[in-house]
């Protein structure tokens, strides 16, 4: 069974940063894409940050800079470090594992809330 543990979020002042982690079970973490998605209220799913199989990393315009992806093979945990966070940061992030071969095999997380408000 595949799981996908998001932690980390809560309430932040602008400027400030989170870590938000994404344990994965379940799935061979190397052949998966991982990635971080997030939802606003009213608004669309956006990809926030992904780290390829193979390495290579894109994240969003409005996030570069200032957010860094990373992956740690051994604890299979994705991470999201967040800095200079501003209040359209807030949001319900998600984590993301897509097989790099069968891309039907596509998994979420439940979500952690992001809140960037003095």
């Amino acid at each position: 069974q595949v799981q996908l543990v998001e932690s980390g979020g809560g309430l932040v002042q602008p400027g400030g940063s989170l870590r938000l982690s994404c344990a994965a079970s379940g799935i061979i973490f190397s052949r998966f894409h991982m990635g971080w998605y997030r939802q606003a209220p009213g608004k669309q799913r956006e990809l926030v940050a992904a780290m390829f199989s193979n390495g290579i990393i894109n994240y969003a315009d409005s996030v570069k800079g200032r957010f860094t992806i990373s992956r740690d093979n051994v604890k299979i945990t994705v991470y999201l470090q967040m800095n200079s966070l501003k209040p359209e940061d807030t949001a319900v992030y998600y984590c993301n594992a897509r097989d790099a071969v069968s891309a039907q095999l596509n998994y979420w997380g439940q979500g952690t809330q992001v809140t960037v408000s003095s």
